[in-house]
């Protein structure tokens, strides 16, 4: 029998899916498949006028049997047989309700076309009051701050927030929702063939980061509380769950049914589930005081600490520290921006109006117009980055707020708006725009900030993603703003790369997710140094963006 194992991570974006078939032995990429989501593509269900995005149970299920099946049928011939292992990654807190069989209501009779019925992403915003409830009840609440590892802050793009929103505004949803499960959750539990919600092994990264579950606190917050936040939360705890698991416990193994679709044996392991950023710190080999940085359309910044060091400290303002959310054993810790690249991709899509609305009035024909559009809006961020780089760094004047998806970390705020200060008739297009890179360096530093002013270290930088694959300029922005060195990890999938460690570590490969790792790992490409009087620069630019934020924040933020 061949001693050949290979398994395959699953990571589910914001817009795609993507699965990778993996070498255990060495972290080789024997294949790489990617789906985009059909009805995600087309806007529906999304309202962003209202911050309301919501995604489809289909787009998951057709995404991730195309992409397994597809990556099989490029995988050289035998390797389906040799697959031992699949985990998964999604984004998060991205819940659903679901019926007492564990069915995404979407999926049943009556609620296909309903966006209250489908999967709740994580950057849909519509629970702000519902957060702010959150909030003010915990801090109030007789015995126990349920925020208290969360940051001290509840955000709306979590858990209760939006189930509580979606139960008050929906009374079909209401009274035909069994039980909430997470998308990391609900992948496994679909693939095991057991989507029992009161029997699905629930994800310790998902619960502890944005249900507000601890051990201290016996599970999810009291009845009492839920109850107390509003009557409609009655009973929903005992629907849930008590017990969570880290990404190295099997969650079952592969049902006949997905056996026979995938053709692959039903004894392959599932691994628990868990989310994106967590799983990239895996791929991207984290390790304790090492800050690792997905960089995206926003950010989300691991950090992962021997337990013990940091005992019963509570860290403020972040998104969480949970025991084994990242690495078992190790206090995970999350934070993150709610935009990054969206602010680019935002500015890009000011500047794009009068190319796409004035070509309407028929000045070309419909392939000529097409053509011209896209080789603009592809050449205007590459041509943007280049004007910005050369400019001095304290030439332009312009001091910018990365706020333009509300804040996450630190303190998280989803109120508060971007700005731009400092602008004159001499202000370009290039000038604009790297101020708002700098702002997104800017807001990289305060979460930076955070963590140290609560006294856990940051020893180095590790980033993944898009954009440190992209763009030069803009990590070098960020050392420098940082004053840190930051490494990119090789690997251009690194969140299914660290999925499939997991799957290695779930199907018994590996003892543990570290053995994985150091088998896996891909390593580093290459490492920004920062510029010494560069760091000293935008040091005095740091404090004007740091006051003007706190005047937004104070004077113009309707609570």
């Amino acid at each position: 029998m061949s001693k050949e194992k290979f398994v395959i991570g699953i990571d589910f974006g914001t817009d795609s899916v993507r699965s990778v078939i993996v070498d255990t032995s060495n972290g080789d990429e024997i294949a790489n498949v990617v789906y985009y989501y059909s009805r995600w593509e087309k806007g529906e269900y999304c309202d962003p006028a209202i911050n309301q995005f919501r995604q489809h149970p289909l787009d998951y299920i057709e995404g991730l049997t195309y992409t397994i099946k597809e990556a099989i049928a490029q995988a050289p011939a035998g390797i389906a047989d040799k697959i031992v292992g699949i985990s998964i990654d999604t984004t998060g807190s991205t819940p659903v309700a679901v019926d007492k069989e564990g069915t995404p209501l979407a999926l049943t009779r009556g609620f296909e076309e309903n966006p209250n019925a489908m999967f709740i992403i994580w950057k849909d915003h519509t629970a702000v009051k519902e957060a702010e409830e959150i909030n003010n009840l915990a801090h109030t609440w007789d015995g126990v701050d349920y925020t208290k590892y969360v940051g001290g802050v509840y955000s709306s793009e979590w858990f209760w927030a939006k189930i509580l929103h979606t139960l008050r505004v929906d009374e079909t949803v209401r009274e035909s929702a069994y039980s909430w499960v997470e998308h990391c959750d609900w992948i496994p539990a679909l693939l095991t063939g057991n989507t029992d919600p009161l029997s699905i092994k629930r994800s310790r990264c998902a619960a502890g980061h944005k249900a507000m579950w601890h051990e201290s606190f016996g599970g999810l917050p009291s009845e009492g509380f839920l109850e107390k936040l509003d009557p409609l939360l009655k009973g929903l705890r005992n629907r849930l769950y008590q017990h969570t698991f880290t990404s190295d416990v099997k969650a079952g193994t592969l049902s006949p049914e997905w056996a026979e679709t995938l053709g692959l044996s039903e004894n392959v392991a599932i691994g628990v589930g868990a989310f994106d950023a967590h799983i990239g710190a895996i791929g991207a080999e984290i390790e304790p005081y090492i800050l690792c940085k997905v960089m995206g359309t926003s950010t989300c910044d691991m950090l992962i600490a021997p337990t013990e060091e940091i005992g019963d400290k509570t860290i403020r303002g972040i998104c969480g520290q949970v025991d084994g959310s990242i690495i078992p054993g190790m206090l995970g810790m999350e934070a993150g921006q709610s935009a990054f690249g969206d602010i680019y991709a935002w500015f890009k899509n000011i500047l794009m109006f009068p190319v796409e609305y004035i070509l309407k009035a028929g000045l070309l024909d419909k392939n000529d117009k097409d053509d011209f559009v896209k080789e603009i809006s592809d050449r205007l961020l590459p041509e943007l980055l280049r004007e910005a780089e050369k400019l001095p760094i304290d030439d332009t004047g312009i001091v910018a707020l990365d706020w333009m998806n509300g804040r996450r970390t630190p303190d998280a705020n989803q109120l508060l708006k971007g700005a731009i200060a400092g602008l004159n008739l001499g202000s370009d297009a290039a000038k604009i725009f790297r101020a708002l890179i700098e702002a997104t360096a800017f807001g990289a530093k305060k979460i930076v900030d955070r963590f140290i002013v609560e006294g856990v270290s940051i020893n180095g930088v590790i980033a993944l993603g898009g954009i440190p694959k992209k763009s030069p300029f803009i990590m070098q922005v960020v050392s420098d703003v940082l004053n840190m060195p930051i490494k990119v990890a090789r690997s251009d999938q690194t969140c299914a790369l660290g999925a499939a460690m997991c799957a290695a570590t779930a199907a018994g490969v590996y003892d543990s997710i570290e053995q994985a790792q150091k088998n896996m790992g891909n390593g580093f490409e290459k490492e920004y140094r920062p510029n010494p009087e560069s760091a000293k620069k935008y040091k005095v630019l740091y404090d004007k963006y740091s006051k003007f934020g706190d005047f937004i924040e104070s004077a113009l933020t309707s609570q």
